[in-house]
Formats: C-alpha cells, sequence, structure tokens
C-alpha cells in the first residue's frame, strides 16, 4: 500500500482533518471525480433515448459501467442493477419477491435499518412470520454463529436476509455457511453488502447467495449510486418497485409491456454519473487491489483495538479476540461521557472525525446495552495512516483523563 500516493488523491485530506468515519461514508478520489465530470462536460446526454453520438456515447459508457460493477463482485451484466443506495435495493426485493402470509422471513440482531425495516412493513403489511436471530450466550461481542441460524432456518423460510458485515461492530457473518444451511431448506439468501463490498474482494457465486446489495458511497463513489444482483433465475419472479419511461416494450391506456431483465428496474432517468463514477471507484480499488485494502485494514483496526484496550474507562462492542479478520470499524464508550461529547471534543481537539449514535441500528444498540445514545464508532479506510491512529488514540486518552 502506497499510502502517501494514495493520499494524494483525496484533496480533502490536505485541510487536515483525520477522517475517521468511512463506515458512513468513503471520501472520493480525484480519478472518480474526474469520470464524473467528463460524462457532464464532454458527453452529457440521456442513457437510451437518442441515436444521436452524445446519446449513443453516454450510453455505451452507462452500459459498461454496470458491466465493471458487476464484474467487480463476480456477477454477470445481467444480474445486475443500479440503485439508489443499498436501502432502495432491499426494498425492490422486500416489496417486489412475492411475500405473502405465512411465508417466513429470517434476518438478525446485527442488522442495519435498511435491512430491518422493509421487512418489519413486510410482516405488518402482509402477515408473514419474521424471525430475529440473536446470539445464543448475551455479551458485548454480540458474537453470530452460523448454528443460530441453522436452529431457525426450515423448509418454511422463504428469505434469509442478513447483512456480510456489521456496520456498527466491523465482525463478519458466516456467510458461506448460512448459505449451504440456506441451500439445505431451499430458502434464499440476501446479503446488505454495504460494509463488505468495499473493504475486501467479493463473488457473489462463491457466497451462495440470490441477491445482494451495496452502496457506492461507501466504497469512494458519487452519493445516490448503489447496486443490487439478483441471481439471473430470480429476476423474472422479482417485481420492479417502480414503472415508468424506459421500462416498457409497449404500452397502451389500459395495460404496458416491462421490458425483461435489469431494464425493467430503473425507471426514470438514472444517475448516469453516478454509475460512471460508481465504475471508475471499482476501478480505482482493483488497481490498488483489494487484498491490499483488506490487509490494511486489518493492521490499522489491530493496533485500534489494542490502543483502545489500553485506555482507562473504555467499553469496546463486538470485539473477539478469535476473529480472524474484521473490516476497520471499532464500536466503544468512554465511561463519564456520551458519545457525541466524545466526537465534538476529537474534533474540536485534533479535527479527528468519528460517528456517535445508534449507527441506524437501535435494536441492536439497545441489544448491547450502551443505552440510548449509542456508542462512539471510529473507522479506517485505505487513506488512512497509522500515525492517524496514534494520533487518535493519545487525543482520546488525554480526554478520559479529563484533559
Amino acid at each position: 500500500m502506497k499510502i502517501e500516493a494514495i493520499r494524494t488523491d483525496f484533496p480533502i485530506l490536505n485541510t487536515g482533518v483525520i477522517y475517521l468515519d468511512s463506515a458512513a461514508t468513503s471520501l472520493t478520489p480525484e480519478p472518480v471525480l474526474d469520470a464524473v465530470l467528463d460524462y457532464y462536460r464532454d458527453y452529457n446526454a440521456n442513457v437510451g433515448r437518442g441515436v444521436y453520438r452524445l446519446a449513443r456515447m453516454a450510453s455505451q459508457r452507462y452500459e459498461a459501467a454496470r458491466s465493471k460493477v458487476a464484474e467487480g463482485i463476480g456477477a454477470k451484466t445481467q444480474e445486475l442493477i443500479f440503485t439508489k443506495n443499498t436501502t432502495e435495493a432491499i426494498n425492490i426485493v422486500a416489496s417486489g419477491m412475492g411475500l405473502k402470509k405465512g411465508d417466513k422471513v429470517i434476518t438478525s440482531v446485527w442488522e442495519h435499518h435498511s435491512n430491518l425495516l422493509p421487512w418489519i412493513r413486510a410482516k405488518n403489511e402482509l402477515g408473514m412470520d419474521l424471525v430475529v436471530v440473536k446470539p445464543s450466550t448475551e455479551s458485548s461481542e454480540a458474537k453470530l454463529e452460523a448454528s443460530d441460524f441453522d436452529a431457525v432456518i426450515d423448509k418454511k423460510t422463504k428469505l434469509v436476509a442478513i447483512t456480510h458485515v456489521s456496520n456498527a461492530l466491523g465482525s463478519l457473518m458466516p456467510v458461506e455457511e448460512i448459505a449451504s444451511i440456506c441451500e439445505d431448506n431451499n430458502a434464499l439468501l440476501l446479503l446488505d453488502a454495504a460494509q463488505s463490498v468495499p473493504h475486501m474482494r467479493i463473488n457473489v457465486k462463491a457466497l451462495g447467495c440470490d441477491f445482494l446489495a451495496f452502496s457506492g458511497h461507501k466504497m469512494l463513489g458519487p452519493t445516490g449510486i448503489g447496486g443490487l444482483y439478483i441471481k439471473a433465475e430470480h429476476m423474472a419472479g422479482t417485481e420492479p418497485l417502480t414503472v415508468g419511461g424506459g421500462t416498457v416494450e409497449d404500452a397502451s391506456f389500459v395495460d404496458y409491456q416491462l421490458k425483461s431483465g435489469y431494464e425493467e428496474f430503473e425507471s426514470g432517468t438514472p444517475n448516469i454519473a453516478g454509475a460512471i463514477g460508481l465504475s471508475a471507484a471499482v476501478a480505482y480499488l482493483e488497481e490498488i487491489g483489494l487484498d491490499k485494502v483488506k490487509s490494511w485494514e486489518a493492521k490499522l483496526a489491530k493496533r485500534l483495538i489494542e490502543g483502545l484496550q489500553d485506555i482507562p474507562g473504555i467499553k469496546l462492542y463486538g470485539y473477539d479476540s478469535s476473529d480472524a479478520f474484521r473490516i476497520g470499524v471499532v464500536s466503544f464508550n468512554l465511561e463519564g461521557r456520551t458519545p457525541n461529547e466524545v466526537a465534538l471534543l476529537l474534533d474540536k481537539e485534533a479535527s479527528i472525525a468519528v460517528r456517535s449514535g445508534h449507527h441506524c441500528c437501535i435494536p441492536l444498540m439497545d441489544y448491547l446495552g450502551p443505552g440510548a445514545e449509542g456508542t462512539v464508532r471510529a473507522s479506517v479506510y485505505l487513506y488512512n495512516t497509522e500515525e492517524e491512529v496514534e494520533r487518535f488514540l493519545a487525543v482520546l486518552a488525554r480526554i478520559s483523563k479529563g484533559g
């Protein structure tokens, strides 16, 4: 990892900020910004709407972006739908897979609201059964095992919808084992991969999932763009969330015929620049090497955890010393200080940006018991340095002493 060379692509770092909130949204490198601006400056036209040169160029670049992003997760081009984010992607599945009364959906206590609220709404509106998997033993680690899912997945299970990596804890779900249990019971598997696609090499076929959702803004891409992988055999059985321009083969005043495949899911003018920017972000990560990104994050996370354990009054959440790997997300609290107080002091004293609060997973926070105000969350990415981690730990240690 040539960290200093990488950091030159992120001018915002020249302001002196130590950015430790990449789990919320990552910074955006210059090559991604260039790709977005090139669209607006050089071939700004709608896609699939015209035969003139700029329109053809925009359409070609948009579909090339789809192929690049799909390739990045090991999917076929026709299996990837562009969405505005992970939330929209999950809602497409929740509303479009034909759930009905008596169907069983399984999720977990780890879930971000984006992979919990859609299933609660489906339960309330459709009368389907919703089961939330919790660890077999309560602790601040909140560790989930495949056996916890094996106990509840059965032949009545229609779908298992789980996060690949917890956005609050940084811990990995045993996805491959859960996928095997799903296959044995003819249940589908949806993965919220918002926190995994940016940080490690992903292959949807190897993971064994039927649906996978992710967001561009967490992986160096623009905001307002994301993706939904739908396994080819399930595409026809999933209804689009919206219908309108760009999705129909034919229409009359009484009926319409939708296009087949991914095109039926992208009604209206899409986020063309966002898709092109996301493709550039995928290329940027691939050029560096996701294996290198994963290794670097693991090193920084290890030091973060070791340093936090040495600070009196710190309580860690989700950390398990047996974890072979975790992404660079660490949640903690400091005795005598609220999460917001800690975050504000870090920003005031050293321009250190961390997240504080419930991290869009209130039920998990309630389960862990840190209180209504949640936790402090520090999250690193490929542009963070060892020096920044040490600076963060030093300032936090001073805060813990009342300094």
